[in-house]
């Protein structure tokens, strides 16, 4: 193992690993991950589609319309495409279908004539569907990876799931949907590879993966770190015309994309389809195989993100002034447990993420109901705060839904709207008795480092760490006896910080800072330093700063604060 920057070794020595735990973080060795062969039902699962390929028959591919699912329907076109065999592509609407595989959705797949269906990121709650199907003769292949949360598992030809009831592997369970669908594809090129034929690599698919992985917030278990990895190292190269158009030509030359490109950037234009309308050009984009059919759908996907921004943070900003009313109402000293919120009009698109950022704003579990298309039926986006498991409380209230699903972190569900009175009640009355570590987001840091600290070694070392993502945060820092020399205001929004300690000077910047709840105005931070001459710590994260071919070291910071 080669010698790592002192930051960097103190941040493993906090977390108590020693030499052989470090190396095997670090690793990027797929032969070491578990087998996804063991995965029930993938043996047959491969089997079927093989036979289907003999025969000729048709093979649809059904996937949820976020990024995982979108990520798997384009992960098994091209797999498909590799082996010369076309699919049917079908992804619901959020409006219209909402999400899951519907009985319509069965219906049009007869209709069409297609023989084996294949969810991708769905499925394992669904078992009217899976019923339904097999009513018709229609051979239904589940790939999820959702709770397996009805009484019984669909009635499907297959059903792969790391967290069906009875999958006993831990590592597997954090596989994303996207990353079910790439073990369907090594199981299918093994078996084809066994009966002689000559099949192509499929390691390329792995950018794919790293994608859904990431953007689908799946935690980063050393599985899914080397999966990701791979999958980030191959996108500088990629050949995918659709992956491309993602990218400028400085972030192509780089050593390797960084998975922060993907969450805040890659994703979002994903998701930014579906939340508004249909994703069908999402996908269009994934799958193109040109250019300029890539350029046209991404562009249409930035225009379709910028509307999707302006809609979120209208609805944002009506979520945080309800919840500062109530609080004001019910006096600010009662702890706030939990965010719950509703207004009628809100987009459905964006209540996600607007969930998030309420956690992120008051340090708490947020859930957002709006309307849905059926009269007298509301229904919500649920987003965890600390170690807490969402999932677990909404399913002590299922009797009060009409359908809910999800992960430990992020759920969705749907009620009447007679029920939301009792709802709120009940999760205040179970979160009373919730430890406040557990269902607080906490601002915390990872280390302290000093200035003189901050160097291009680290920043190359923390490039090993990487992927960042849950389970696997990027590592925030803390510098005491800081000194704000300067601040330039941008767009209204952000702020580009000037700092220095002692002989060293230090770029910042805070990334819609302008209006966050509770942080200090940057004029009350620089006048209270110069009257008061007290001392300042910066929380933040290292980035680099690309322009024109150049590179520069900069602090992505969170937060500045007065005393130690």
């Amino acid at each position: 193992m080669q010698d790592l920057h002192p930051v960097i070794q103190r941040l493993f020595d906090k977390k108590g690993l020693d030499r052989k735990q470090i190396e095997n973080f670090l690793s990027w060795d797929l032969k070491t991950i578990p087998d996804l062969s063991s995965l029930k039902d993938i043996k047959k699962a491969s089997q079927r589609l093989i036979e289907a390929i003999d025969r000729e028959e048709k093979i649809g591919v059904y996937g949820d319309y976020d990024v995982d699912g979108t990520t798997s329907c384009a992960l098994l076109y091209h797999f498909f495409k590799m082996l010369g065999v076309e699919t049917d592509l079908v992804q619901p609407s959020r409006f219209i279908e909402g999400y899951g595989l519907h009985l319509s959705s069965i219906e049009e797949a007869v209709e069409k004539k297609i023989k084996v269906l294949i969810t991708v990121d769905c499925g394992i709650t669904n078992n009217e569907a899976a019923d339904l199907a097999k009513e018709k003769g229609l051979d239904l292949i589940i790939t999820d990876h959702h709770k397996d949360a009805r009484e019984t598992m669909p009635n499907a030809f297959a059903v792969i799931n790391p967290n069906r009831r009875d999958e006993t592997d831990a590592e597997l369970k954090t596989l994303a949907g996207v990353a079910v669908a790439f073990a369907l594809s090594v199981q299918i090129r093994n078996d084809l590879i066994a009966q002689g034929q000559k099949i192509p690599s499929i390691y390329s698919l792995l950018q794919f993966v790293a994608i859904g992985t990431i953007c689908d917030l799946a935690h980063l278990s050393p599985v899914n770190l080397k999966l990701v990895r791979h999958g980030l190292k191959l996108m500088k190269d990629t050949q995918y015309p659709g992956l491309r158009a993602f990218f400028t030509a400085d972030e192509l030359q780089a050593k390797t994309i960084p998975s922060e490109k993907l969450a805040f950037h890659v994703g979002p234009l994903i998701n930014s389809k579906g939340r508004l309308d249909h994703p069908e050009l999402a996908l269009q984009l994934l799958i193109a195989d040109n250019a300029d059919k890539a350029r046209e759908c991404y562009n249409h996907l930035v225009s379709c993100n910028q509307e999707r921004k302006f809609i979120q943070s209208e609805v944002y900003k009506e979520a945080r002034d309800q919840v500062l009313r109530e609080r004001k109402s019910v006096g600010t000293d009662s702890e706030h447990l939990i965010t719950i919120v509703y207004q009628p009009h809100w987009h459905e698109g964006v209540i996600g993420i607007v969930a998030s950022k309420l956690v992120e704003t008051f340090k708490a579990p947020a859930i957002v109901f709006t309307n849905s298309e059926h009269d007298g039926i509301i229904k919500a986006s649920c987003r965890s705060a600390g170690t807490l498991d969402i999932f677990n409380l909404l399913k002590q209230n299922e009797h009060l839904f009409i359908k809910f699903g999800g992960h430990k972190a992020a759920a969705g569900l749907s009620m009447p709207k007679e029920n939301l009175q009792e709802f709120i009640k009940n999760m205040n009355e179970m979160l009373k008795n919730v430890p406040a570590i557990e269902r607080t987001r906490m601002d915390f840091y990872d280390l302290e480092i000093e200035a003189s600290e901050i160097n291009p070694k680290l920043m190359r070392d923390l490039d090993l760490l990487e992927p960042f993502g849950m389970g696997n945060e990027k590592p925030v820092f803390k510098m005491k006896g800081v000194q704000l020399d300067s601040y330039d205001i941008m767009k209204e929004a952000h702020v580009r910080w000037s700092l220095s300690k002692e002989k060293t000077k230090l770029k910042g910047i805070s990334f819609n800072y302008i209006g966050k709840y509770e942080a200090p105005a940057p004029e009350a931070i620089f006048s209270t330093q110069n009257l008061k001459k007290e001392d300042l710590s910066v929380y933040f994260t290292l980035g680099l700063n690309r322009f024109n071919g150049n590179e520069s070291i900069q602090l992505m910071v969170d937060r500045l604060e007065f005393g130690f």
